[in-house]
């Protein structure tokens, strides 16, 4: 039998290129536990915007290592740093991969920059073309489905073995330090409180903050539960309107913080309620029962695989709180409907 392109691999090295952002990158977790799985002794780079950097020190038992990518021209995520191409390309090609996987969607521009890494395989969806390696394995994209199942689905077909679609998000214990000294959970009781996310990345994403606290008022009037709202320091404002609408008392818990100090807190909740945001895959990684709201994105390709403990609605028109009411409460209640997305992938 022919060996698999991650038999070729061995204890050979491997650069994984995702340049995205937080949620996008939670998506892939599963598919890196997946590729580590099928290769315990190569060393996995994740090559990624600089930021990702501390994602790759969270899931170091799947990545062995870090390099920042300085952009391109044609991506969105960040500006190219022209200074930096140069130097960054020599420094790949020098690293001698066994294999540059482009995990960065389609492949347009991605297959182009990955095929510049100098590995002696490349992998990837889309017509790989401009390729420096010996050899080219190249997939359809799939244009539909939920993201973390097309990534599980690349990886499979270079050869690994599938066992599980779980999110993981996990917590360490500079991550519970840091949220001691914020004090942001200081008086809160775990499974006390739901965690109400107002922002975004990108503002267009946000339901409005009248809607967040109609919903955050029935949460505490009639579950009793303590309000927390949650968000970076620069949605500060957000919350600030949320609490306004409100009529019961809230903790404003968007301070300074890192990632990781804010799963910390929303560790403790009972709920989460939020955009379509990368705080929903952090619920998901962490077990995190979780109402999220959609305007723009796809919620086939992006909600939470576990639709049991997370439910996904569409609302552009910031009009369906009591829909998003209803589903709080169900899941409460501790009612659901099963784990569809897992029961999708297992078929």
């Amino acid at each position: 039998m022919k060996p698999s392109p991650l038999q070729w691999v061995g204890d050979g090295s491997v650069a994984v290129f995702r340049a995205l952002y937080l949620g996008d990158m939670l998506c892939a977790v599963p598919a890196l536990r997946a590729l580590r799985a099928a290769l315990p002794r190569a060393r996995i780079v994740l090559v990624g915007l600089p930021w990702a950097a501390q994602f790759a020190r969270r899931y170091r038992a799947y990545i062995d290592d870090f390099i920042a990518f300085p952009g391109h021209p044609d991506l969105p995520e960040q500006p190219a740093l022209p200074y930096a191409q140069e130097e960054f390309y020599s420094q790949m090609r020098a690293q001698g991969f066994a294999l540059a996987l482009q995990m960065h969607g389609s492949g347009e521009v991605s297959n182009g920059i990955v095929g510049a890494f100098g590995a002696r395989m490349q992998a990837g969806y889309g017509a790989v073309g401009n390729s420096l390696c010996e050899a080219v394995h190249s997939f359809p994209y799939p244009r539909h489905g939920p993201e973390p199942l097309r990534l599980l689905r690349l990886v499979r077909w270079l050869g690994a073995e599938i066992s599980s679609c779980r999110m993981e998000f996990p917590l360490m214990t500079e991550d519970w330090d840091e949220l001691a000294r914020t004090g942001a959970a200081r008086g809160l009781g775990a499974g006390s409180y739901a965690c109400v996310h107002a922002g975004a990345r990108t503002r267009d994403k946000c339901w409005p903050p009248a809607r967040f606290a109609e919903v955050a008022d029935r949460l505490a009037f009639d579950h009793g539960l303590k309000v927390v709202l949650t968000g970076s320091a620069s949605e500060a404002d957000l919350a600030d309107a949320v609490a306004a609408h409100m009529s019961a008392p809230a903790v404003n818990a968007t301070v300074p913080m890192s990632v990781g100090a804010m799963a910390a807190l929303m560790r403790g909740a009972r709920l989460l309620v939020c955009n379509d945001t990368g705080v929903s895959h952090i619920a998901a990684g962490l077990g995190l029962r979780s109402v999220v709201i959609f305007s723009k994105a796809d919620i086939g390709r992006w909600a939470p695989l576990n639709r049991r403990l997370h439910r996904c609605i569409r609302d552009p028109e910031g009009c369906k709180s009591q829909l998003v009411l209803a589903q709080a409460r169900a899941l409460l209640a501790g009612a659901g409907a099963g784990d569809s997305g897992a029961r999708r992938y297992a078929s």
